[in-house]
């Protein structure tokens, strides 16, 4: 006889395992196995991030955001693990939350009241942070001081001359100073140190003087100096300050020195000609107002004048025009040239296929200009909308290179001339020689400069990397006959021998302590460098 089934009962469970949803209890689970989730997601982003701050394929500036981004995920992914998938019981879990949450924010507020950044970032995009309360670096003007104000000879010139940003023709080159390869045996000799305002120029040497522009306190000045002894002689004061948070305070530009004159742009838009003698102005205009704008570049007015024959040429302010050109006696406004934003080089006069003109970089292009008026030769339109600051670099005939940072790389074009007019054409791009502040050396066929901060030999006859050396920061260099003087970022000065072999550091001198994009000035056998807190100058063997 079969038993009859028996009748299930609602109030009863049922068999099998009980169905759960994602925010059900679940069971519990002890020791490390709870952990090996959150464990694995911390060393997943750790390596992540170490891989991005360490590798060469990532430009310096994108990998701050990029570490920044996966330390945001990996949060979020612990976050979402404690919440839904830890099983803890749910009272630690929003404690744990709620503790995370204030620990972040008691970290954020500790930072805010007790740092400050100073004054900068790095070229790779790292803000400098001190104490809140470590003194500013503040420099006051020279005043009633028994130095300032003694008469000075702008005219009196020498073959060693570097009168201007880049030196006498520009192009970051100098030639016939021999230098001894032996630092070690005959290192170079300090002959003056001497705390300066900040600035981001560098010093233009005439003679037995040296000018360079700092921000002092409210005044943006123009400083002469005893090049050899470091003595200040005079100075000449504007009532203007530019800051920004990531560049800094201070201006930008190298003074130029012509015929017992210094003409000098700063940071806000002030161009001044200056008595070689005394600092006292002799003409001066504002390039804001002259050319209409409403305001400076973003990162300040950088470009140094250029003095060609008659005229004084400086890049134009934030909405154009592109080129300034004043008359350099009388400071009347000759003529404006370019519709596009300058960005933060500086003029230089080239012969391209066979035609004198100048050469401007642009925001959005590299653009020749006839320097008689003004008139646009040609425009070679480049890819990003990012700050550009090296030089464009003739490289013979009709050829032009140029580089830059924020994943840009760098170009080889040429412009040919046809039927009275002149057309740029693009022979080669490359992502690599990606140069932020750096200036670019051309020698033999090769660039020379810091790609991304490495000293990178590039072959100019194809764009391929001939090699890649040292990280020298974004810092500058300059062409000494066939040696390379390089200014760190860390402020070292180094001197090495590059060929398209290879490169051989041939010493080194730990002249500055503190951030330095400021280019060096090599005069005879006087090398003066200086960042936004202090100069040295040295006597080269």
């Amino acid at each position: 006889m079969q038993n009859d089934p028996v009748p299930l009962s609602y109030g009863e469970p049922q068999s099998g395992p009980p169905k759960r949803g994602i925010f059900s209890p679940r069971p519990e689970v002890h020791g490390l196995r709870r952990w090996r989730v959150p464990i694995v997601l911390v060393l997943l982003a750790a390596a992540i991030i170490f891989y991005i701050l360490s590798s060469d394929s990532i430009e310096g500036n994108f990998k701050l955001p990029w570490a920044a981004l996966y330390v945001l995920l990996a949060g979020l992914a612990l976050g979402l693990w404690l919440m839904l998938l830890s099983g803890l019981p749910w009272r630690r879990r929003f404690a744990m939350l709620a503790g995370a949450v204030l620990a972040l924010l008691a970290l954020g507020v500790f930072v805010r009241l007790t740092m400050r950044t100073d004054g900068t970032y790095t070229g790779a995009g790292v803000p400098k942070l001190v104490w809140r309360w470590t003194p500013r670096h503040t420099v006051a003007p020279l005043g009633n001081s028994p130095a300032a104000a003694v008469a000075t000879d702008l005219s009196v010139t020498t073959p060693n001359d570097f009168p201007q940003f880049l030196g006498p023709d520009r192009n970051n080159q100098i030639h016939n100073v021999h230098l001894s390869r032996d630092w070690a045996a005959h290192p170079p000799v300090e002959l003056w140190r001497r705390p300066v305002g900040p600035g981001w120029g560098g010093f233009a040497v005439v003679g037995k003087y040296a000018l360079t522009q700092e921000q002092r306190g409210e005044e943006e000045a123009v400083v002469c100096y005893e090049a050899a002894t470091g003595s200040p002689l005079w100075e000449h004061l504007n009532h203007a300050h530019f800051t920004e948070f990531q560049a800094g305070d201070g201006p930008h530009a190298t003074p130029t020195i012509s015929n017992g004159r210094a003409y000098v742009q700063g940071a806000t838009g002030i161009l001044d000609c200056l008595d070689g003698t005394n600092g006292k102005v002799i003409w001066s205009h504002d390039i804001v107002k002259d050319s209409g704008a409403q305001k400076a570049l973003y990162y300040g007015q950088s470009g140094s004048p250029l003095v060609l024959d008659k005229l004084v040429i400086v890049p134009g302010p934030a909405g154009g025009p592109s080129l300034l050109a004043y008359d350099k006696e009388t400071g009347k406004l000759v003529w404006k040239a370019g519709h596009d934003n300058a960005s933060y080089a500086s003029p230089v006069l080239a012969s391209v296929a066979g035609v004198p003109q100048l050469l401007n970089l642009n925001q959005h292009a590299i653009a020749g200009f006839d320097p008689a008026d003004g008139r646009t030769l040609w425009e070679f339109h480049w890819a990003g909308e990012m700050p550009k600051s090296s030089q464009p670099v003739p490289v013979g005939g009709d050829r032009i290179y140029c580089s830059s940072g924020y994943g840009i790389g760098s170009v080889l074009f040429q412009v040919r001339a046809a039927n009275g007019t002149l057309s740029p054409s693009e022979i080669w791009h490359t992502a690599m020689m990606k140069t932020e502040f750096t200036n670019v050396v051309i020698r033999d066929g090769y660039a020379y400069a810091l790609d991304d901060s490495r000293l990178t030999c590039q072959d100019l006859s194809t764009g391929k990397r001939a090699w890649r050396g040292e990280n020298y920061g974004h810092g500058q260099i300059l062409l000494a006959d066939d040696l390379l003087i390089i200014q760190s970022e860390a402020g070292d000065v180094a001197l090495v021998d590059a060929k398209p072999t290879g490169a051989n550091e041939l010493g080194r001198v730990p002249a500055l302590q503190h951030m330095t994009w400021n280019a060096p000035t090599l005069a005879g056998h006087l090398l003066l460098v200086r960042n936004d807190r202090e100069a040295v100058c040295y006597r080269l063997p």
